[in-house]
């Protein structure tokens, strides 16, 4: 399908909380071969990061993540400080958000890459994020939000609270799930909308897992990069879980003293399904009435990814 007859959805709306602010975007300069990197939080995306990094400079390891592909819409630092870095930035960018697609500016030139992960090991890896974060880190952030917003969320929270709470409430109006972050059904929607168009790619939790050298082509080649074969296998070695693990000190630099244990905390298990031990029937409930809100081409896409779903872009709904 000839991805210009696809209406582009323009941002119309602009998003904060006490971590995130939508209008930073507004004051990007972007230039044709940046990369966006969006995801729902803890879906991938420091993954999505690395896998990039590798593709764009080889197998360099002496670049933290976060300062080669800065979080553009976190309020720390400040945005008077982080455009400069960004625009100073020599190398081909590619930056990170978890903001929804009506969210972010869109450009034909730009490439976007949207990952996503079953709501429910979202939800498990956002607990063990949250709750993991030192308190200097959460007070940093909980202070870094305008005062009208209020007290910042609560670290002091249990599992079966957390859950119940991410499942039925939402951080803004209008919104119903994904406290204390945004809705995850309003921001897989928003990518989903746009499966179609020539510069999104849709990347799954579930396939990275399962063949990450074939979705590593998959995002190289969408990219247009052409990398040496006898560097390829170096390459997806330094993007596996087990590498970032053990490379996680160089991988997350400063990022890492923001939680107990550091970079093993950060990068906690990496697995899915750890929901299906440890919660009650009724809180699987939840989960259930949260994706009978998703269209059902969504709905098996973010459950299962492409292995289950097939072609995402071939779906109809």
């Amino acid at each position: 399908m000839d991805g210009t007859s696809i209406a582009w959805p323009q941002k119309t709306r602009e998003l904060h909380s006490h971590h995130f602010d939508s209008t930073i975007w507004n004051d990007l300069v972007f230039r044709d071969d940046d990369i966006v990197i969006a995801t729902y939080a803890k879906s991938g995306t420091t993954w999505t990061q690395q896998i990039v990094r590798q593709i764009l400079f080889g197998d360099s390891k002496d670049i933290a993540v976060a300062e080669a592909s800065p979080w553009m819409d976190l309020r720390v630092p400040p945005k008077e400080i982080k455009l400069p870095m960004v625009e100073a930035q020599t190398h081909r960018r590619f930056l990170k958000t978890h903001l929804p697609f009506d969210g972010l500016p869109g450009y034909d030139e730009v490439r976007y890459i949207h990952v996503a992960r079953d709501p429910r090991d979202a939800c498990m890896s956002l607990f063990n994020h949250w709750t993991g974060m030192v308190p200097f880190a959460f007070e940093l952030i909980a202070a870094s939000g305008p005062p009208e917003l209020g007290p910042a969320p609560s670290q002091d929270i249990d599992l079966r609270a957390f859950w119940r709470r991410w499942f039925t409430r939402g951080l803004l109006p209008g919104m119903e799930d994904g406290y204390p972050d945004i809705s995850f059904v309003e921001l897989e929607t928003s990518y989903w909308r746009a499966r179609r168009r020539e510069n999104l790619l849709l990347v799954h939790y579930n396939d990275l897992k399962a063949d990450l050298d074939g979705e590593m082509r998959r995002i190289a080649a969408f990219l247009g990069i052409d990398t040496p074969a006898a560097l390829w296998p170096q390459l997806v070695e330094a993007a596996s879980f087990e590498a970032m693990k053990r490379d996680g000190p160089i991988l997350l630099g400063p990022l890492g003293a923001l939680f107990e244990g550091g970079s093993e905390r950060f990068l906690f298990k990496g697995s899915n399904g750890r929901w299906k031990d440890e919660l009650s029937a009724d809180d699987h409930a939840l989960a259930d009435k949260l994706a009978e809100r998703l269209s059902p081409g969504l709905r098996r896409w973010v459950e299962g990814g492409r292995r289950v779903a097939g072609d995402p872009v071939a779906s109809p709904d």
